[in-house]
């Protein structure tokens, strides 16, 4: 039986997705995510569980994550010049499977034993490992394949969604349910090394089969009706991008919630042990944590469709500036934590349903602007700026504690320390919200979107009638 038309979107723009498609395509987002997650993670592990200092464990993730950010550039290029007759995206979910798999393994494996520079070697290399090699093969061509898979921003608004939707799932998994799951699995309700790394074993080869998954389902249907992009020089290309100023509003808020994504993700536990007395308690806030996080799942598509994507968004920066704003008022308060704290949680879910759709329509203005959609690069070099900033974010946290005379298992908590977690809990998100709202306010690329397109149509039918 042959398949219902799917039709136009809002704008007139021709539908491509089915249901199947936006599900093998969130997988990509479950790999990711676990591998974000556990770096986050991974900080609480060398403190507490291999006795890394502090400011060494945040200065080697930092040291990893600049790495990082570097081979994004050079990720883009290669992606750029792919020959593959199974397109420039595809291939890389398949090559990345397997090694996902194993990075994910190696960074919980750190010998016993091994100490000093050896020590410090082991991180620094299983860190980049998965975060400069694998992660970086998986992100961009993951990032590019949303705006060479459609042209409609409603289809993108909602690959958007259920990505986020994937990825946040095993992101709660690992924020919420490590310290838990693996105390459980640890000898008498303790957790151990060994009972990270079966943890790690599982995650790893979910993930895995979802990137098996995502290059099974993956298509490249919107670019395979495009001329190709002529090739441009590495720092032509880069000059471009940064004379197009709505990649550059992108690139800046990835840079600042991307901070928020990593402090939260690496400062809770802290909180929970050292302010309100017990590690097991990150279960219960995450959990209650959900509930705004699914809220915001289920509204952001209608928030979407009756106030347009900028509007949404600073409606949800709005609600983390007061969220955080009355945290202030009683810092140590659980109370406040978990009701309060729910306007924070809610206001990063829109920004993570629709921060790929922000960066496809800046990919679509270098189009309108250059002749030149300059895919690959733009990728690479928004999550260049957002991997440098998940480092810093997840490095202040171990740089923060070490200033405060933190160290690990500390019987009294100080007051330096406790005011400390504060910051990384409250203050520093609450002075990114406020940013966040700044930056997203000069967008004003949606009112002009549609205009845009027809216009880069037209433009190309021309020039395809004069060949």
């Amino acid at each position: 039986m042959a398949k219902k038309p799917l039709g136009t979107d809002s704008m007139g723009i021709q539908k491509t997705m089915r249901i199947g498609d936006y599900l093998g395509d969130c997988g990509g987002q479950f790999a990711l995510n676990a591998m974000t997650g556990l770096v986050s993670a991974v900080m609480y592990f060398y403190t507490e569980k291999v006795g890394v200092a502090a400011a060494t464990a945040a200065n080697v993730l930092l040291a990893a994550k600049i790495v990082d950010a570097f081979t994004d550039l050079i990720m883009g290029k290669i992606m750029d010049n792919g020959k593959s007759p199974k397109g420039k995206c595809r291939p890389w979910f398949l090559r990345m499977a397997i090694p996902c798999f194993v990075a994910i393994v190696a960074l919980f494996t750190v010998p016993a034993g091994l100490t000093g520079v050896g020590q410090v070697a082991y991180l620094f290399l299983s860190n980049v490992f998965l975060t400069a090699i694998v992660s970086t093969a998986v992100v961009i061509p993951y990032s590019a394949i949303l705006v060479m898979r459609t042209k409609s921003l409603d289809e993108r608004n909602k690959m958007g969604i259920f990505r986020a939707a994937a990825g946040y799932i095993i992101g709660m998994i690992i924020a919420i349910a490590l310290v838990p799951i693996t105390n459980m699995l640890g000898p008498d309700g303790v957790a151990d090394q060994a009972a990270y790394i079966k943890f790690a074993v599982i995650v790893g080869a979910l993930s895995a089969i979802f990137l098996l998954i995502l290059y099974k389902t993956s298509k490249e249907t919107a670019a395979a009706e495009e001329k190709p992009d002529d090739g441009l020089a590495f720092g032509d290309a880069l000059n471009k991008l940064f004379h197009n100023k709505y990649w550059v509003i992108v690139l800046l808020a990835n840079l600042f919630v991307n901070v928020i994504y990593a402090l939260s993700a690496s400062s809770g536990t802290y909180y929970a042990k050292y302010i309100l007395g017990d590690d097991n308690l990150i279960g219960i806030m995450g959990a209650v944590g959900l509930i705004p996080t699914f809220v915001g799942f289920i509204v952001v598509g209608p928030m979407t469709k009756k106030f347009g994507l900028t509007k949404t968004l600073k409606i949800a920066f709005a609600l983390g500036i007061l969220g955080n704003a009355i945290r202030c008022i009683k810092p140590d308060s659980f109370i406040l934590c978990i009701t309060v704290g729910l306007l924070g949680s809610f206001a990063t879910i829109p920004m993570m349903c629709l921060g790929g759709t922000l960066t496809s329509m800046s990919m679509d203005y270098n189009d309108y602007k250059y002749h030149n959609k300059i895919i690959g690069m733009s990728a690479s070099a928004s999550s260049f700026g957002a991997k440098v900033s998940s480092g810093i974010g997840g490095s202040l946290v171990g740089w923060i504690l070490a200033l405060t005379g933190f160290s690990g298992n500390m019987a009294e908590v100080t007051t330096p320390v406790r005011y400390g977690i504060y910051g990384f809990c409250i203050y520093i998100p609450l002075a990114m919200f406020v940013v966040l709202f700044i930056l997203i306010s000069k967008f004003d690329l949606e009112a002009k979107y549609a205009d845009m397109m027809k216009e880069i149509s037209a433009r190309n039918a021309k020039e395809k009638a004069a060949q």
